[in-house]
């Protein structure tokens, strides 16, 4: 490539990152964006209870111990969209107000991730998945089954919302860093040495267990009190 056109072709991609980073985005939609260069794309990192749906060619990333990505792919409209969620549901004693509506949750991440799809101009006819995550990566827990209840939610809603589920790399007990092309719906997973990687994925799970057992028991104290 003549030199002439390196600075036009880098000025091009630093400017379609600035112009992502500078976009409004809603609650609960990712907005980390940084530049990949393994992949020489702009990227965006969903963190936990985060989604991101996009019709552009960019790398959608995240790191799961527990949790669950979704990757939802409109075939005929070419448009994907990914989540992460942390646990299925909010559990006894959750209500609309303690915190059951948020992206942590696996019913509220899928319905708002095939809703923010069909936004954007996707049909749930013609959507499949693609499901990652759920490994016993985190000390402490394995008696609650984290990870297995979460594959298990995602699987059966799916199922249920009739999309189907092209590829999955779930369970077991390694974390995985996860990357996604809305655009052609190619999705690929790496496993990560636990040594190295369980640390991150097992802080942030962690941290949101302790956080949804706080909620559960506050909203259990609120009835209580209510009660006559």
């Amino acid at each position: 490539m003549p030199p002439a056109l390196l600075p036009a072709v880098v000025s091009g991609s630093a400017g379609r990152l600035e112009r992502l980073k500078a976009q409004h985005r809603l609650p609960g939609e990712a907005s980390f964006f940084y530049f990949d260069a393994r992949f020489n794309s702009e990227a965006v990192k969903v963190l936990p209870g985060e989604y991101f749906v996009c019709d552009e060619d960019i790398v959608v990333t995240t790191t799961l111990g527990s949790c669950i990505a979704a990757c939802l792919w409109d075939r005929d409209k070419r448009i994907g969209g990914m989540n992460h969620f942390l646990l299925p549901d909010m559990g006894t004693g959750s209500s609309p107000g303690s915190g059951g509506d948020s992206g942590r949750y696996g019913g509220f991440a899928m319905d708002q991730l095939i809703a923010e799809m069909i936004k954007r101009g996707a049909t749930r006819s013609s959507m499949e998945a693609k499901v990652f995550g759920g490994g016993a990566v985190v000390s402490g827990m394995s008696s609650m089954n984290v990870g297995e209840r979460n594959t298990a939610f995602v699987l059966e809603y799916l199922r249920a919302q009739g999309i189907p589920v092209v590829s999955k790399d779930v369970m077991d007990n390694c974390p995985r860093k996860v990357c996604f092309l809305p655009v052609s719906g190619k999705a690929m997973v790496k496993r990560l040495a636990i040594a190295i990687a369980r640390a991150a994925p097992a802080a942030q799970e962690q941290a949101a267990a302790r956080n949804a057992a706080a909620a559960a028991a506050a909203a259990v104290a609120v009835a209580v009190v209510r009660k006559p």
